[in-house]
Formats: structure tokens, C-alpha cells, sequence
């Protein structure tokens, strides 16, 4: 009997292992999107070559960015946090040229970021 209790108990704690739910992965923010992109800071201002960090953070972005809500909301926060920032546009532009990486839209106030896809 304790055999087959013990047996019992080891199949319920396999199915609830079995049978989590799968951790979930948060959905990106645009504070994420900001506090990610804050070396960029002088050079969206002021031009000139962005730095390591601000290239690194670009990198991060775009990997973190793994859905299609993840891009629109980065999307949506670039261009929200164009003028907050003092962000000079055509800097802004640029960057993800200058940090050798593609991004499937452009980073304008023109971009309808609800047209972005996965």
C-alpha cells in the first residue's frame, strides 16, 4: 500500500511539472525601450559617432524585440520620445546604419508603426 502511495505521488508531481505553465516572457516596454537606448542620448542630441554602449543597446534592442507587439511598441516609443528627448530626427535615422544593424522600418514620425510585422 505504501508502495503504490508513494508510486501515486510520484506521477502527481510529474504531471504538475509536466504540466506547468511555460515561463512567460514580459512584453517589451517603452521603458525598456528607453533606459536600453539612453547612451545613445549625445549622439540622437548632437551627431558626431555613437559609442560602443549605444551600439550594444541598438544590438540588445533589436534582439529583444522577438514579436511583433515587441517592435510596434519600440516603434511606437521611438516616435513618441522624439521630441521629449531633444532628438535631432536625421540622427535618430541614421542610427541603426552606424551600428551595423537592420531594422525592417524606418525611424521617422512618418512610420505608421502598426504596419510593422514579425
Amino acid at each position: 500500500m505504501a508502495r503504490v502511495l508513494k508510486m501515486a505521488c510520484m506521477v502527481v508531481m510529474c504531471m504538475a511539472v509536466v504540466g506547468a505553465p511555460i515561463m512567460m516572457v514580459e512584453a517589451m516596454t517603452c521603458s525598456d525601450v528607453v533606459q536600453t537606448l539612453m547612451p545613445c542620448l549625445s549622439y540622437l542630441t548632437q551627431g558626431g559617432n555613437p559609442s560602443q554602449e549605444c551600439c550594444d543597446g541598438v544590438r540588445t534592442l533589436q534582439a529583444n524585440a522577438a514579436t511583433t507587439s515587441d517592435r510596434q511598441t519600440v516603434c511606437n516609443c521611438l516616435k513618441s520620445n522624439v521630441n521629449n528627448f531633444g532628438v535631432n530626427a536625421n540622427y535618430a535615422q541614421a542610427l541603426p546604419a552606424q551600428c551595423h544593424v537592420n531594422i525592417p522600418y524606418a525611424i521617422s514620425p512618418s512610420t505608421n508603426c502598426d504596419d510593422i510585422r514579425f
